[in-house]
C-alpha cells in the first residue's frame, strides 16, 4: 500500500505533467535573458505581448455573444450573475461584480463575485482554497442558487478545482454555466453550457497568468456584464442612464447625461431630476415623453426599465 509520502510525490508529478502541457505555462527560451535588457526594451516587449490579447478575444466573439444572450435571458427573469474563481481570476470576478452597482444601479446581490478563500483572498493567498471543489459548492449553496442564475467559472488553466467545482455544482442545480479559460480543450469549458477559451499563448514571465491571461479574462468579463446590462435596458444608446444622482459627482454626471439624451436646457433638466428624485432614466422620460414623474416611473416599471420602450408607450398611447 502506497505511503502518504508516495501519494504526495505522485500528485506532484501529475501536477507537473499537467502544467507542462498547458499553453499558458509554456516556457519561452527566447526571453530567458529578459532581466538583462534595458527597462525600456522590457516595456516594449510587454506592450507588444499585450497587443495580441484583443485578437485572441476576437476569435471567440461568437461564443461570447451566445453566452451573453443566455445570461441576459436569465437575468431578465430575475436571475443573478455569479463569478467564481481563485487567485487572479477570482479577484477579477469580484472587481467586475463590484463595479456593476455604481455603473448600472444594480442591486449588489444581482452580480456577485466569489473568490476561493473568501474576502481575505482578495489581498493574500489562502492556502489550498483553489484546490477545493467542495468549497465552491458550499459558497454557491450560501447564495441559495436557483435555475434562473448564471455561474461563470473563471480559470486561466481551465483546470482549477474551485472554478470547475462551481460550474459542475451550478449545472447540477439547473443554473446556466459558463467556463472562461485560456487553454484549449479545458475541462472547465467541457463542463459548462458555454465554454469560452481565449488562447493568448505563453506569458512573458513563465506561468504568471495575471498577465495576458488576466487581461483576456478582464476583457471578457467586461463584455459579459456590460452587454448584458445593455440588453437589460440599463443604457440608452451608449449613455449610462440607470444612475441616481446621490452625490455631487453623480449629480454633475447625471445632468450631463440628461442633456446629451434630450438636448434640454439646464433649468428643464434640474426640474426633471427634482421631479424624479434624481433618477436619470426617469428624468429623460419626463422630458422626451412629456410625462410627469409618477407616470415616468409607472411606464418604466411596465417596460422592465427599458427606456426606449417606455418612450414609445409615452408617445403612442393614451396615458
Amino acid at each position: 500500500m502506497p505511503s502518504a509520502a508516495d501519494e504526495t510525490s505522485a500528485n506532484h508529478r501529475d501536477l507537473k505533467a499537467q502544467l507542462e502541457i498547458l499553453t499558458t505555462e509554456a516556457f519561452r527560451p527566447e526571453l530567458s535573458g529578459i532581466d538583462r535588457l534595458p527597462t525600456l526594451d522590457i516595456a516594449r516587449l510587454m506592450n507588444t505581448e499585450d497587443t495580441t490579447v484583443p485578437t485572441a478575444v476576437a476569435r471567440r466573439l461568437p461564443e461570447i455573444a451566445a453566452a451573453i444572450d443566455a445570461v441576459a435571458e436569465r437575468m431578465a427573469r430575475g436571475g443573478r450573475l455569479v463569478y467564481c474563481g481563485a487567485g487572479t481570476p477570482g479577484r477579477l470576478g469580484v472587481l467586475d461584480a463590484s463595479e456593476c452597482p455604481p455603473t448600472f444601479n444594480t442591486d449588489p446581490t444581482q452580480v456577485v463575485g466569489l473568490i476561493a478563500g473568501g474576502p481575505p483572498a482578495m489581498v493574500t493567498s489562502v492556502e489550498g482554497a483553489e484546490d477545493s471543489r467542495e468549497l465552491a459548492a458550499k459558497d454557491l449553496d450560501a447564495l441559495r442558487l436557483t435555475a434562473a442564475d448564471t455561474v461563470v467559472g473563471v480559470s486561466a488553466s481551465g483546470r482549477t478545482p474551485y472554478a470547475l467545482g462551481a460550474v459542475e455544482h451550478a449545472h447540477a442545480r439547473g443554473a446556466l454555466t459558463i467556463g472562461l479559460s485560456c487553454n484549449e480543450n479545458s475541462p472547465l469549458a467541457a463542463a459548462a453550457d458555454h465554454g469560452i477559451e481565449i488562447v493568448v499563448g505563453p506569458e512573458l514571465i513563465t506561468g504568471s497568468t495575471r498577465l495576458k491571461a488576466g487581461t483576456a479574462q478582464k476583457l471578457v468579463l467586461n463584455m459579459l456584464s456590460t452587454i448584458t446590462m445593455i440588453r437589460l435596458g440599463k443604457t440608452y444608446g451608449n449613455l449610462m442612464v440607470d444612475v441616481r444622482a446621490s452625490n455631487e459627482k453623480l449629480r454633475a454626471r447625471s445632468r450631463r447625461i440628461v442633456a446629451l439624451a434630450t438636448g434640454a436646457g439646464d433649468d428643464e433638466i434640474e426640474r426633471a431630476l427634482a421631479a424624479t428624485d434624481g433618477e436619470v432614466k426617469n428624468a429623460i422620460l419626463t422630458i422626451l415623453g412629456g410625462v410627469d414623474g409618477p407616470t415616468a416611473s409607472r411606464l418604466l416599471q411596465q417596460t422592465d426599465g427599458h427606456l426606449r420602450a417606455a418612450l414609445t408607450a409615452a408617445t403612442t398611447t393614451d396615458r
